[in-house]
């Protein structure tokens, strides 16, 4: 069946806002999914926003690594501390992030 066909009635096109920003979604069919080259990253002011986002969004627990998780349609989200740049200067900072699914501030 030709895309033209298969997408009759569908809707191909969807713009929105997130936080201030403007997206624009393109339905591609079955042959385009979600993967993580393409990832929405959250800077959390503190652990328990990374724990609120992080018990809305991740919804595929297998995918969970690094801060990284996926929601119920499998895009990908990067939950991280917004001081992860400072975080990352402790020692074996690198290790400890590597154990982690959500990150825990307090574990770096």
């Amino acid at each position: 069946m030709d895309f033209q066909k298969s997408m009759a009635g569908k809707v191909l096109v969807i713009d929105f806002e997130l936080n201030g920003q403007r997206f624009t979604s393109l339905n591609g069919g079955p042959d385009f999914k979600f993967s993580e080259a393409v990832s929405f990253v959250i800077d959390c002011k503190d652990q328990e926003e990374i724990d609120y986002y992080w018990e809305k969004l991740s919804k595929v627990p297998e995918s969970e690594q690094c801060g990284w998780c996926k929601d119920q349609f499998g895009l990908s989200w990067q939950v991280i501390p917004e001081n992860m740049g400072e975080l990352m200067q402790r020692p074996n900072a690198y290790g400890n992030m590597m154990q982690m699914h959500k990150l825990v501030i307090a574990d770096f």
